[in-house]
């Protein structure tokens, strides 16, 4: 094979390859704000600056019991240690969207200023009562939590309330109201380094996982500032910030944890911390602080969208009709993971729907809508191939210049690019079909990698349960290195397939000096490099993938065996064409 021809087949490799990544990583934000600060983690606070013996709760503890309220998509239990949330079930979709180990605390502990070790542990009394809210058909199951302290110093008493509003229809939105006031309307005595309290959230976002490879799989820490149309991501650590949040929180691959202060201005996203654990390979807990006050009352609202990582329920809360608590504005659509070829992704999802509602099983539908691409890009895949083809019927002419140059490799590139000029063969023509064609193998890689119908979807009962996860046809007593424990029968059949297409797509030209390595390695390396990366895949992915190398291969088939020798013929005409002027400029010359 020649320099140029060895090029062309790199830089399609590398496309590829680039483009995965791209996919993978870095389409997935817009841009990652560097950290502004570095802080110590919770466990590096001193115990002497905990806060809790300043502040004695006051009257008798009451009921530790926890309790469930339910709307038409969440069941919520409560704790009433801190005036918590210890779970939230997603009913529709069957998964538990926040997870902790053993130890940590619930979700929406309050810490006295900001010091992290002080949280506010305390039992809160508990009321639960039906809340109307006007001009909307439903309304929420309010949860008010309530608690009384004395600062130990001045004497002066306090109460701390922390609301909870659980729609009653299927939204995913609950709003949290956290108000302190004084008994005798003096000012609130908290006034920690100027921080009143500090809320966290936490620990991780379901559903439950052993490991985030970071690829099909992962948790990351985005926030979008107050008034910013953009969205920003948390850098790894501990990360902070004193700007204005207009939202912030935990995303996953098709869940969201996401937090809006709707009280502005005295509320600031003061750590997002990333911690590992034994049991959760990954954790990531947010911290937003409140300012002092010097009023005698304070009521900060905070909402918090705990559910599927959809358009159609993250967008409601752009306005305010379209949900229960009249939200508008937030932008909570910016939390999606989407790539600038969304639009194009949108289309093919919309044909995988219309395959799906003809035959609804989505791995049929797949394979589908996998045809219907190769169809379309037959004009584009068709130049590719003939250019495969011109090159292989060239084979006897390429053959007799590597044994007439075979000392000499200049001079035999150089006969061989005089060869494709002759005949009009680009070597880049089987690569420039196929970057014409990579927007929509990085559309359908974006739709299967990620799309939300696919979660829990059957294909083939007993082994393809799950399109939007591996299929595991069996689990070792060991681990392998770079595999792991599960055997994935898939990737084995998808590189078996890209091997093969890529043996009978070699063009004759392979024989050529110091390409058989080249092409080994492009046939084998490449092929095992792929398993690797593929390994751990969405069934659904990887049903495209090899679907996507049949049908490569069919339509190469049909190439070697009709094209080739078509293109046989025209050379040899060429040929004796060209040996017959010859032989007649010949006999003029005589």
């Amino acid at each position: 094979m020649d320099r140029n021809t060895i090029i062309a087949v790199i830089l399609c490799v590398i496309v590829i390859t680039v483009g995965m990544a791209y996919q993978q990583t870095l389409i997935s934000s817009e841009y990652v704000e560097e950290q502004t600060t570095t802080v110590d983690t919770v466990e590096n606070v001193p115990v002497s600056a905990n806060l809790s013996s300043s502040f004695t709760p006051l009257g008798e503890d009451g009921s530790r019991d926890k309790f469930t309220v339910s709307s038409g998509s969440l069941d919520v239990v409560f704790d009433p240690v801190g005036g918590t949330i210890d779970s939230i079930y997603d009913k529709k979709n069957d998964v538990d969207l926040l997870l902790k180990e053993d130890g940590d605390y619930n979700a929406f502990m309050l810490y006295w200023g900001d010091d992290k070790s002080s949280a506010i542990d305390d039992v809160f009394s508990y009321s639960i009562s039906s809340r109307s809210i006007i001009g909307k058909k439903d309304g929420a199951t309010q949860v008010a939590f309530t608690r009384t302290y004395r600062e130990n110093t001045t004497g002066t008493e306090f109460t701390l309330e922390k609301k909870f509003a659980v729609p009653e229809n299927d939204e995913y939105m609950i709003q949290m109201a956290i108000t302190v006031y004084t008994a005798d309307g003096s000012a609130i005595p908290i006034n920690v380094d100027s921080s009143m309290y500090t809320l966290s959230v936490g620990s991780q976002v379901g559903p439950a996982f052993q490991s985030l490879n970071g690829n099909y799989d992962y948790r990351r820490v985005y926030y979008s500032l107050e008034g910013k149309n953009s969205r920003k991501t948390a850098g790894s650590g501990n990360f902070s910030t004193t700007d204005s949040i207009g939202w912030t929180g935990v995303v996953g691959k098709y869940f969201a944890f996401l937090l809006i202060p709707e009280t502005k201005n005295v509320i600031t996203l003061t750590e997002a911390v990333q911690t590992t654990g034994e049991a959760i390979s990954q954790k990531n807990t947010i911290y937003m602080t409140r300012a002092a006050s010097g009023e005698a009352k304070t009521t900060d609202i905070y909402s918090f969208y705990v559910g599927p990582q959809l358009a159609s329920t993250l967008g409601i809360y752009d306005n305010a009709e379209n949900n229960v608590f009249g939200l508008s504005n937030h932008n909570l659509k910016k939390a999606l993971d989407v790539s600038w070829l969304s639009w194009l992704e949108n289309i093919l999802k919309v044909l995988l729907e219309v395959f799906y509602f003809i035959i609804p099983n989505y791995g049929v539908a797949i394979i589908l809508l996998t045809i219907l691409t190769k169809v379309i890009l037959i004009p584009l895949s068709k130049k590719g191939t003939e250019s495969t083809a011109k090159m292989s019927a060239l084979q006897p002419k390429m053959q007799e210049i590597q044994a007439k140059y075979k000392d000499d490799p200049e001079a035999q590139n150089a006969a061989i690019a005089k060869l494709y000029k002759e005949e009009g063969i680009n070597p880049m023509g089987s690569c420039l079909p196929m970057l014409l064609q990579f927007p929509i193998f990085i559309g359908l890689y974006g739709l299967l990698n990620k799309n939300f119908a696919l979660r829990g979807a059957m294909f083939i009962p007993g082994w393809i349960t799950d399109l939007s996860i591996p299929e595991t046809v069996y689990t070792l007593p060991f681990s392998i290195p770079f595999i792991g424990s599960q055997i994935h029968l898939l990737p084995i059949i998808y590189t078996a397939s890209m091997i093969f297409s890529m043996k009978i797509t070699q063009s004759a030209s392979t024989s050529q000096s110091g390409s058989k390595g080249m092409m080994w390695f492009m046939t084998y390396g490449m092929s095992i490099m792929f398993f690797f990366i593929l390994y751990n895949a969405p069934s659904g992915l990887l049903v495209y993938w090899t679907m996507s190398n049949f049908l490569s291969i069919l339509q190469q088939v049909y190439t070697n065996r009709k094209t080739v020798a078509g293109f046989k013929k025209e050379i040899e005409e060429k040929d004796a064409i060209k040996a017959q002027k010859k032989a007649q400029k010949k006999k003029r010359n005589r």
